[in-house]
């Protein structure tokens, strides 16, 4: 199964952008394809299909104008690997079966011989519920639903005020690259092109934007040159009150305007993952929390759940709980609470470990029941394969986060440490760089840096990790093992003294930690790293 999903991820990752501008239904005859929740119902009755049988006929109604050749369907749901020709036969046999269609009756899907398939019904666009349609009347009461509360961009084109037409791919392609992007992130609803890129050049009002498009948030930016620099200036602003939320400004040269055009998209990626997080979460503040929204509470709740201690763990599990009881298929605060009861386990906040384990493990599971392609949800079961030490399970669901999205820091991060202590970890100190570089301002950058640490433990570069770790253990909000890692660097750099300190700040902090709660709390399975460890921490009196 978890092959099936990588394969159909370029397909899926094309479609994002249409996907998550609204809840799009595609009828033809007795059959509803719906988008949003990937099911195919035959008068109401929903059909159990492959995901990538579900993409391939996705695929094929989506360009059902036109035939489309083996060629691009191998390209897109296989990603370009090499496959028989036998296996989209028998995807289109499944698909065909799912309509009650035959290959001699092909009401649905044309073969044309020795070229590809075409999708021949007729077929009528509709749209579920869903978030606020362009053209909906917004102050009209009762129209926005429970679900329009998840937060929703429109990126605009560009305005290019360099030399006339010299930057026009650059002022559209950005926008383009980046609303296809932007659309992996599974907590925030993306206007397709097709309706954002109507809104061009001077004058646009942003009020108007969020109005006609129903979206809360509107990226918009300016392109210009100044001799042999190009300047690119973005502005994230809030369509509610014309506030500025955020904005950037981007400097380079204009022969290396490619390498600046990807440097540029993964700032602004990485920008817009924290910014609109801290800004829901600054209006959310404002709400009673018996009337908060769903996402509200899930965004607020975000903002307690990094600190690593009981009260604030305690209000994350308040706000998650809020957020299913106001929203029950609400994929992302479920994996929430998983998190929650994942540092209950990890921070050894309980007694009863095995029962936090099993309820991080629930909660993940019911993240992914409703939603299989979210990261975040990938994430909290993998990290509760972690608190038992099976570092092979935690890798693979932590490896399909990175998959579903390449630029999830976090994740980046969590499958380096993971592959550090199974000794498999060939590309952590990579990784684990990169995701630092994604996200400066991450909330567990302190962890990120406690890990880069690891990474030179296992090569014996003692130096190198007590810098790291010490790093690590003075960020903000860095828990308390943090300095039990900086203590057990130290010692095995020989420096006895600084080792005594931080051994001396554990116990202040956590009188009863021991060696097998840091075993427990990351659980080295590479030997002869593991037993260095367990030396130091018997050295220190853990």
């Amino acid at each position: 199964m978890e092959k099936i999903w990588r394969l159909a991820g370029s397909f899926w990752a094309e479609m994002a952008p249409v996907l998550y501008s609204g809840a799009v239904i595609y009828r033809f005859g007795d059959f509803e394809l719906d988008m949003a929740c990937f099911e195919l119902r035959e008068n109401g009755a929903a059909h159990a299909l492959e995901p990538q049988v579900f993409a391939l006929l996705a695929f094929l109604v989506e360009r059902r104008d036109r035939l489309v050749p083996k060629a691009e369907i191998f390209e897109k749901l296989w990603d370009g690997r090499v496959v028989t020709d036998s296996a989209l036969t028998s995807r289109i046999k499944s698909a065909r079966q799912a309509l009650g269609d035959s290959g001699k009756a092909q009401r649905f899907i044309k073969t044309i011989h020795g070229k590809g398939f075409r999708f021949v019904a007729d077929v009528q666009l509709a749209h579920g519920s869903g978030p606020v349609l362009p053209g909906d009347n917004l102050e009209e009461p009762g129209v926005a639903t429970e679900t329009s509360a998840r937060p929703s961009i429109a990126v605009l084109p560009f305005r290019n005020l360099a030399q006339a037409g010299a930057y026009d791919t650059l002022a559209e392609g950005l926008p383009h690259e980046l609303i296809t992007e932007l659309a992996r992130l599974r907590w925030l609803l993306v206007i397709a092109r097709g309706s954002s890129f109507r809104f061009r050049g001077e004058g646009v009002d942003l009020r108007e934007v969020g109005r006609l498009l129903g979206v809360r948030y509107c990226l918009s930016g300016d392109v210009e040159t100044n001799g042999k620099e190009l300047v690119v200036t973005t502005e994230l602003s809030d369509t509610r009150t014309g506030e500025v939320v955020w904005a950037e400004r981007y400097t380079g040269y204009v022969d290396d305007v490619h390498a600046m055009r990807a440097e540029i998209k993964l700032q602004i990626l990485t920008s817009l993952e924290i910014q609109i997080p801290l800004h829901e979460a600054a209006g959310a503040r404002l709400v009673s929390t018996e009337n908060l929204d769903a996402w509200s509470a899930y965004h607020l709740g975000l903002q307690h759940l990094y600190r690593y201690n009981r009260k604030d763990n305690a209000a994350a599990f308040e706000l998650f709980e809020h957020a299913v009881r106001r929203d029950e298929n609400f994929a992302r605060a479920h994996a929430g609470l998983s998190f929650v009861h994942f540092q209950t386990a990890f921070m050894r906040h309980t007694d009863d470990i095995a029962g936090e384990i099993a309820m991080a493990r629930r909660c993940a599971q019911r993240g992914l029941d409703i939603d299989p392609l979210d990261p975040f949800a990938n994430f909290t079961m993998g990290r509760s394969f972690w608190l038992e030490s099976d570092l092979d399970s935690a890798s693979s669901w932590l490896e399909r986060a990175t998959s579903l999205s390449p630029n999830y820091a976090q994740g980046l991060y969590a499958l380096a440490w993971t592959n550090t202590i199974a000794g498999t970890g060939k590309d952590s100190r990579e990784q684990l760089d990169m995701a630092m570089r994604l996200s400066p301002l991450d909330p567990l950058h302190y962890a990120m840096l406690g890990a880069r640490g690891f990474t030179h433990i296992a090569r014996e570069e003692y130096a190198a990790a007590v810098a790291w770790t010490e790093q690590a253990a003075r960020s903000p909000g860095a828990h308390v093992f943090m300095a039990l890692l900086a203590a057990v660097t130290q010692a095995l750099a020989g420096n006895r003294e600084k080792a005594a300190a931080w051994a001396s700040d554990v116990r202040e902090r956590g009188p009863l930690i021991s060696s097998a709660d840091f075993f427990r709390g990351y659980p080295v399975q590479a030997e002869p790293m593991r037993t260095r460890i367990a030396d130091a921490l018997q050295g220190l009196g853990f």
